[in-house]
């Protein structure tokens, strides 16, 4: 029996990620000597992860990237820095982040822009570690986004090269000649609006409208947003702050959903390419159906709000926040009425667009399935005639179209098992979760969204579900956030001995 996948390319890959991790981790520990607090913690994780990244990068001198070694380079590098990640909360030892199983859900939930979170005491944690904490999500947010247009468009993963469709590009990876040119354009747009963001948060403190909102909040709060993860060093999350902030973030979740290769189009004058694309226009229409469908059932159940402003600000902001995976809260949705509750659950399977740092099933792919859909229906009542989907103006293949649906249907379907399991481990232990707080649980980790209900709502914490429950809600943000194909293809024997 012969292996066919050069694992040694994967590892020597992983290990020059893992290599640079140091530079990232420079950033709390100039926190800690600037507050006082233990080095340690980030001094340890530095030198190992350089130590390690060195030595697997000795395996072998081929840095050739083709189609399997890059599923298992994928699959290996999220996984690798989640288990880095975890060091830092483990040295530190304060808090539920002190036991190995939560700092790793942590970890993995910083790195896969999740924002699921297992804290409870947020008084209990330094300003380094909310920072690694944030950190870790503002790079895991620009990891997919080199991972979406250079690496999962050329696998086909889910209909993923469909990116090159709807963006009208030749090639969406390829937006310059080679991957790593590809790479510092997404650097600079990333940084840009990070850059921004920090500046207007801010500059909102400066002039009096967020008392709250120092320097290091206005960076932390950026990390997290732009990255669409939502972990907040605040354990009020955006509630902790004015009215004017949560308006001012907005727009932030809503840019770092859109597509990075649009924003690349309309930064260099091309405004035309976003007013023409399909799923643009979808993704800005679910958001405005459901901020009103929300706010509409928050008055007519009477909301706990004394003004409307209130309503359309906490409406807006939590679909804004749900459907673009983003995960903050400005206010509890846990006392909202069932049917407002069910509409923002339904926000958790949508995600935003294609190529950008968001999560969950997407709208480029529920946007073929429902065209798709609709001309089903046209040929059966006309099976004569030939109807292609488009998108934009241009003719998805039949294959695209057989892959999103394939993906669609596997999510949906690890959804459900993963409900089961946690209502199934949560009676094992007498814990009660209701079915509803199980499937919102199952659904924001695997769909890496974040806060669910119950329990685990906006302003709680997922400590209480049990070791078992937290390890396989580890393993869902994993596979989800890298769009799933790459873990489950290494299960299979073809893909290694083929």
């Amino acid at each position: 029996m012969r292996i066919r996948v050069d694992w040694r390319v994967s590892c020597r890959l992983v290990g020059t990620v893992l290599k640079w991790l140091w530079v990232p981790l420079a950033l709390p520990l100039a926190v800690a000597l600037l507050d006082g607090t233990p080095v340690v913690p980030f001094v340890v994780p530095m030198l190992g992860s350089v130590v390690v990244g060195l030595g697997l990068e000795q395996l072998t001198e081929r840095n050739d990237l083709r189609a399997r070694e890059a599923f298992l380079m994928v699959s290996l590098t999220w996984l690798s820095v989640a288990l880095v990640g975890s060091v830092p909360f483990v040295i530190a030892g304060n808090g539920t982040l002190a036991q190995p199983t939560n700092a790793l859900f942590e970890a993995m939930s910083g790195i896969t822009t999740t924002g699921a979170t297992v804290v409870v005491d947020f008084t209990a944690h330094s300003r380094a570690v909310f920072m690694w904490r944030a950190l870790l999500q503002w790079l895991g947010g620009i990891g997919i986004l080199v991972l979406a247009t250079a690496v999962l468009s050329q696998l086909s993963v889910g209909g993923a090269q469909l990116m090159e469709t709807e963006t009208q590009t030749g090639d969406a990876g390829k937006l310059t000649p080679r991957i790593s040119e590809t790479a510092s354009l997404l650097w600079r747009i990333y940084l840009g609006l990070t850059g921004l963001q920090v500046a207007v948060l801010y500059g909102l403190h400066l002039v009096g409208l967020a008392p709250e909102m120092t320097l290091y909040d206005a960076v932390a709060h950026a990390f997290t947003t732009i990255s669409t993860s939502g972990f907040s060093p605040r354990g009020e999350s955006i509630a902790a702050f004015s009215p004017a902030v949560q308006w001012a973030v907005v727009p932030f979740m809503a840019v770092g959903a859109t597509s990075f290769v649009l924003l690349y189009a309309v930064l260099h004058g091309n405004v035309a390419r976003l007013r023409n694309s399909d799923e643009f226009r979808f993704y800005v229409g679910i958001l405005a159906f459901f901020a009103l469908s929300i706010g509409g059932v928050l008055i007519v159940d009477g909301a706990p709000y004394t003004s409307l402003e209130q309503v359309a600000r906490h409406a807006l902001f939590q679909v804004v926040s749900i459907v673009t995976t983003t995960g903050y809260a400005s206010t509890d949705f846990n006392l909202w009425s069932s049917g407002a509750k069910h509409l923002l659950f339904v926000c958790m399977f949508i995600g935003g667009m294609a190529g950008s740092t968001t999560c969950s099933i997407k709208t480029l792919r529920w946007l073929v399935v429902l065209k798709a859909f609709r001309r089903d229906l046209f040929t059966t009542a006309s099976p004569s005639a030939v109807r292609p989907v488009r998108l934009s103006g241009n003719v998805v293949t039949e294959e695209t179209v057989r892959d999103i649906y394939a993906y669609t249907l596997v999510s949906l379907l690890f959804f459900s098992v993963a409900t089961i399991f946690v209502v199934v481990d949560a009676s094992r232990v007498r814990l009660t979760v209701t079915e509803f707080e199980a499937m919102s649980a199952a659904a924001s980790t695997f769909f890496n969204v974040g806060p669910a209900f119950g329990i685990a709502g906006p302003f709680a914490s997922y400590e209480p579900f049990p070791r078992t429950t937290k390890l396989a809600m580890t393993f869902l943000m994993w596979i989800g956030r890298i769009e799933i194909i790459p873990v489950l293809v290494l299960l299979t024997p073809s893909y290694w001995q083929s």
